[in-house]
């Protein structure tokens, strides 16, 4: 199947508008695509008329242009002849945004729409699902644009079974500053699956990272996706729903889909390489690593903060996932306290975490994140910033970020997340170092890199 139209339409009709309720789902979609994106978008209703001026189409076959994407928001019923409709005119692609199949027992609906596309070779998402969301491409959200919050265009993929924890996840990834490249709703996934969409997004040049929320398969599906997964050169991230009996239950009833056995699911990918996220926090954390950086690491964690209590809770957080901090030998210590400050070198504590103390200036980070990265025992620093310390500047994440290109050793940053830290917090963005909000999500970072190596 040819996703292009699918996923870079240049034209999309809305079927199923509503020339008096304009909060329907169909209006919401048209109305967003038609103010806020580049696409052309033509609206379609069986009774034709008008609607805020603009023609409405009492079917595909009325409109003058060929159609790149439709988006059906009718009544479950009319879905499959509506399909029929659109491939009778050369439509490229669907997303069905309708509910009322499988997942309410309607399988004889579902399985003839499936049998409709699969006969004409036509892709289609859903049904039961929000569709997709391109950034400043279009978006088939049937959320009001004004309350939808848009990550950044970036290099990040997430493809979820679940619409609201898609656009859940998207507040999160914008809070952290992760960039998306796509974001797919699936829901009954009745046609283009997980499967369909790795090997799509496996060669796709604009994205990086594969991210994946999954509630079910079909009986070895899953091991099939996991050995797929296996072979992509691109990280690839997994948070699994459906945990327990009663998650399982509630899968069942969300999307009618197996949820599977947890456990050798969550063996087979750590066997493969494949980072599983077990909650969100943990999913945005390893999206925002992994788009920074694709080697693995062992997880020796090499540590420097202003502040020893902050050091210690990294510590404690590292320990508890299994990372190690080891010890930095004499010499690495000396080397690193020759380059520090004169009135930080008698007061620094160096053997791992590194504390500088509240008098360390830019300098003597510089000097400690190169001391760590050079140093056989550590494979990844964590750098933990507090900026109100008085001797640290705004330049000092571009220049620690200048560190990392230099040695090559993955570089974490925690940073508060506040308005007047940002030109701190750009230092590293800008340059493709992952900073956290979080001393708990700078670790995970790290935590990302371990869980991409094969057992």
């Amino acid at each position: 199947m040819d996703f292009t139209p699918l996923f870079k339409p240049k034209t999309i009709a809305v079927i199923g508008v509503s020339l008096s309720n304009d909060r329907h789902p169909a209006n919401v979609i048209y109305n967003k695509i038609h103010l806020r994106y580049p696409v052309k978008v033509y609206p379609v209703n069986p009774r034709g008329g008008r609607l805020q001026r603009d023609t409405v189409y009492t079917g595909i076959a009325e409109i003058p242009t060929r159609i790149d994407l439709a988006v059906i928001a009718a009544r479950a019923e009319f879905v499959p002849d509506i399909m029929e409709s659109c491939i009778q005119n050369d439509v490229g692609s669907a997303t069905v945004i309708s509910g009322g199949f499988s997942e309410i027992g309607r399988e004889d609906l579902q399985n003839r729409l499936v049998a409709i596309a699969r006969k004409a070779n036509f892709p289609f998402i859903g049904p039961n699902c929000l569709g997709i969301y391109a950034p400043a491409r279009f978006d088939t959200f049937f959320l009001p644009g004004e309350r939808l919050v848009r990550p950044d265009p970036g290099r990040v993929a997430i493809i979820s079974q679940s619409g609201g924890v898609l656009v859940d996840q998207m507040v999160k990834f914008a809070g952290q500053g992760v960039g998306l490249s796509l974001a797919v709703s699936i829901g009954n996934k009745a046609l283009i699956r997980e499967l369909d969409l790795l090997t799509y997004l496996a060669t796709d040049p604009g994205t990086s990272v594969i991210t994946f929320y999954v509630e079910g398969f079909e009986k070895n599906e899953g091991r099939t996706f996991v050995q797929a997964a296996a072979e992509v050169p691109k990280p690839i991230i997994v948070l699994k729903a459906g945990k327990t009996a009663e998650g399982s239950r509630a899968v069942s009833s969300h999307t009618a889909s197996l949820a599977g056995d947890y456990r050798v699911f969550s063996e087979v990918l750590a066997q493969h390489g494949i980072a599983e996220a077990r909650n969100e926090f943990e999913m945005v954390s390893f999206c925002e690593s992994l788009s920074c950086y694709q080697k693995p690491v062992e997880g020796k964690v090499g540590i420097i903060t202003v502040s020893g209590g902050h050091g210690a809770l990294a510590t404690d957080v590292c320990s508890a996932y299994g990372l190690t901090i080891p010890r930095l030998s004499e010499d690495n210590q000396q080397h690193i306290r020759q380059q520090l400050s004169p009135s930080v070198q008698p007061i620094a504590s160096l053997s791992n975490p590194v504390d500088l103390t509240g008098s360390a200036t830019d300098d003597d980070f510089v000097a400690a994140a190169g001391g760590l990265s050079s140093a056989p025992e550590i494979d990844c620093v964590i750098i933990l910033l507090l900026p109100y310390s008085p001797g640290i500047s705004s330049d000092l994440g571009a220049r620690l970020s200048y560190v990392y290109h230099r040695e090559g050793k993955p570089l974490v940053a925690y940073v508060p997340h506040q308005e007047k830290y940002r030109m701190l917090i750009e230092g590293f963005e800008l340059n493709n170092v992952p900073v956290s909000s979080s001393i708990d999500g700078a670790v995970l970072m790290v935590e990302a890199l371990r869980r991409c190596r094969p057992c």
